[in-house]
């Protein structure tokens, strides 16, 4: 005699479903299965991983980076690129115009007379104004067409360290995808790649990855104004039930994400905020510092790495959803760049993102509240992290109806926008100091570099008008 479902089982599968098509469409994505998925959180094992993968090549090799400087950790990843190309392997190498911008032409050239291809992603220098914004962050090496490895880790010596020089490795993440992933992952290089320049050979896409292991993964690639990133995380944020540990180099969430976090924060979930205790970009960490306060009085735990430069973007959703990529959660990330992240659906996975996420917690101070005297706020101290404690305690509060949580969301917007635009004018009122003390030293040189500017922008804008009107009237003869 079969047993009727449990109507709870039946509504916990349906929610499940549920949320995983919701993901699905936000994220613009569909969920591949057959993988499988290695974490690679030690940035110069994952470097020296990158540089075997590219010595293993027999077909083809595409690497796509942000940053590729032409340091020592450059330059090996040259000598590994020009040694394929040589074996007759065919080698493409797509980098953004202003993330490699100080990379020495020299390498290029190198790298192109032994047959690699190298196209850099939107020039500084072009007829369409509106593309200098919108830069490709995705680190991304495919090989064969069936591994991959992607992440946040660009190609330099601040992810290799220098055990001369006594200089520690960024810490970042990576993961390496094994599987039918692999080729999703390709196909996305390749369409990126066609954005910069002809598209890749019809015989690229041949290859047809069998499953190698039983992680289900979405690849979720982020354009500008598609904000599918965005959307992806705030569904995870909104499902998230008993855990969501972020880790983040560049943290200045835009309301309605700060929103989301403070929310379920005070619906009971344990949120943790892992940023760099020091940062590359000062201006971005006090940015991120903002809304400290109304965080922590939310009840979310907020750390700040005591190492060197904290690189990873990486989100873990309850015990099932972990995501690693190259987007931060900032507006430049979420809403104006080319990213690539990778949501993975296995449990086996999210247990080494949390393991990661405890070591890193026990090398991070907490940043707490301490009271003052009289009527002074209360101070941001730092403390020795202790992963395992519990939170600091907070008044209990029941499960909010819609229209709480909406007003709860209105109230956390208005605070972290009055913040920004507290910080964002202070960022504007120093480059517009700068700007005037530029313009009584040097008026001759300024007043030059403006008239460039301007005329610059003029032809930009022009081309680029002139290049719609072109396509709409082509649009309207067929």
């Amino acid at each position: 005699m079969t047993l009727p479902e449990a109507p709870l089982a039946r509504g916990t599968a349906l929610a499940r479903e549920e949320l995983v098509r919701a993901l699905d469409r936000a994220g613009g994505a569909r969920p591949i299965a057959g993988n499988t998925i290695t974490h690679h959180p030690d940035s110069a094992a994952a470097l020296d991983g990158m540089l075997a993968a590219i010595t293993a090549a027999h077909r083809w090799v595409h690497l796509e980076n942000y940053i590729f400087r032409s340091d020592r950790t450059g330059r090996r990843f040259a000598a590994a690129l020009i040694e394929r190309a040589r074996a007759g392997v065919r080698v493409r190498v797509l980098v953004d115009a202003f993330g490699s911008l100080g990379t020495s032409r020299r390498l290029w050239q190198d790298l192109r007379r032994a047959g690699v291809e190298v196209r850099a992603f939107h020039p500084i220098l072009t007829t369409r104004p509106f593309e200098v914004f919108a830069r490709d962050h995705r680190k991304l090496l495919v090989v064969d067409g069936d591994v991959a490895i992607t992440g946040g880790l660009c190609i330099g010596d601040e992810w290799a360290g220098d055990e001369r020089l006594n200089r520690r490795p960024w810490r970042d993440t990576m993961v390496t995808v094994c599987g039918p992933a692999a080729d999703a992952l390709d196909r996305a290089f390749a369409r990126i790649w066609r954005r910069a320049g002809a598209p890749l050979p019809p015989d690229e896409f041949e290859v047809n990855p069998a499953p190698c292991g039983d992680a289900t993964l979405r690849i979720v690639e982020g354009e500008p104004g598609a904000g599918r990133v965005y959307r992806a995380v705030q569904i995870l944020a909104a499902a998230a039930v008993e855990r969501l540990w972020i880790t983040d180099a560049y943290l200045v969430a835009p309301p309605s994400l700060f929103a989301s976090l403070v929310d379920a924060a005070r619906d009971g979930v344990d949120v943790r905020l892992l940023v760099p205790g020091a940062s590359d970009l000062p201006v971005l960490r006090n940015l991120t510092r903002v809304g400290y306060r109304d965080l922590l009085r939310a009840g979310i735990r907020v750390f700040e790495w005591r190492g060197p430069m904290l690189h990873a973007k990486t989100m873990l959703a309850d015990h099932a959803w972990g995501r690693v990529g190259s987007s931060n959660l900032n507006v430049s990330s979420l809403l104006t760049n080319y990213e690539l992240d990778v949501v993975a659906d296995d449990a086996a996975f999210c247990r080494a993102l949390a393991a990661q996420f405890r070591r890193d917690l026990a090398h991070s101070n907490e940043i707490v509240l301490r009271p003052r005297r009289g009527r002074l706020p209360a101070r941001l101290v730092g403390t020795p992290a202790q992963p395992d404690s519990p939170p600091p305690a907070r008044v209990p509060l029941r499960r909010r109806s819609r229209y709480e949580l909406s007003v709860a969301a209105v109230v956390a917007l208005r605070r972290v926008a009055g913040g920004l635009r507290r910080a964002l004018a202070s960022v504007v009122a120093a480059a517009l100091l700068a700007l005037g003390i530029l313009l009584i030293v040097f008026p001759r040189v300024m007043s030059i570099v403006a008239a460039a500017a301007a005329l610059w922008l003029a032809l930009g804008f022009g081309l680029y008008a002139f290049q719609q009107r072109r396509g709409r009237e082509a649009d309207d003869d067929d």
